[in-house]
């Protein structure tokens, strides 16, 4: 595919990052996506523990003994 424009080696429907023909992303709204990033994630983690509670349960723990064997 080294024949292909630079621009043409996106995926389809994805914008380029490299466009410059679209103006500047705003602080605002870079801050609204990474929000609803977020909070997509944090469903995405509570369906997953909702469907897998053994997993879940062991990630706990493993996290709580991560965090009583941590040091300052």
């Amino acid at each position: 595919m080294a024949d292909l424009p630079e621009h043409a080696a996106a995926r389809p429907g994805e914008p380029s990052r490299r466009s410059s023909a679209g103006p500047a992303e705003t602080e605002g709204e870079r801050r609204r996506r990474r929000a609803q990033f977020l909070r997509d994630l944090a469903e995405a983690r509570e369906l997953r523990d909702r469907v897998q509670p053994r997993r879940a349960k062991t990630a706990r723990l493993r996290h709580a003994m991560r965090m009583r064997t941590f040091r300052w």
